[in-house]
């Protein structure tokens, strides 16, 4: 397995560190020691499942933002409005199967004001949610918006796998 020479750079200036002194033999010492753990102790390839695409992510944090807004704002309103306001459980079933684009919904949805993840169901590509600050039943709006979500998502940060997933 080739090392990486990122990998042994880090961990030869790691090494000079923590002698604390910088000189030529406590470099070479450093790069000895770092091809050492690294044959030694080789790190696995891990594939995140995250891809980058600019355009859709740009369009993802805009949309974000803006919801970030209002919904401060729906909870601002109602925390000043005498009463209690209106929640509801929603549950939300998700078109993907990737483990990483559904830790980035529910981290979106969580981040939110007046929504939050309460439980989630892997296996069924289900979430349960809850709702805060929206009257009436919302149940068809707040799955609207969570697909809304996982589409905008799914773009910015799918691999080509991911994003066949989505109709």
């Amino acid at each position: 397995m080739k090392p990486r020479l990122a990998l042994i750079a880090w961990l030869a200036v790691v090494w000079v560190t923590l002698q604390g002194e910088l000189s030529a033999g406590n470099a070479v010492g450093g790069l000895a020691v770092a091809l050492v753990v690294t044959w030694l102790l080789p790190l696995p390839v891990l594939d995140p499942g995250i891809r980058i695409h600019p355009v859709a992510l740009v369009d993802f944090l805009l949309w974000f933002g803006l919801d970030l807004v209002i919904s401060t704002a729906r909870v601002v309103l109602w925390v000043v409005r005498p009463g209690v306001p209106p929640t509801q459980i929603v549950r939300v079933r998700l078109r993907t199967s990737s483990e990483s684009m559904t830790v980035m919904i529910m981290v979106a949805i969580s981040t939110v004001p007046g929504s939050l993840v309460v439980e989630a169901y892997p296996e069924q590509r289900e979430l349960v949610l809850h709702v805060l600050g929206r009257p009436g039943d919302v149940t068809e709006a707040v799955r609207a918006d969570v697909a809304a979500l996982e589409s905008r998502i799914v773009a910015a940060f799918g691999t080509l796998r991911d994003r066949e997933e989505l109709p």
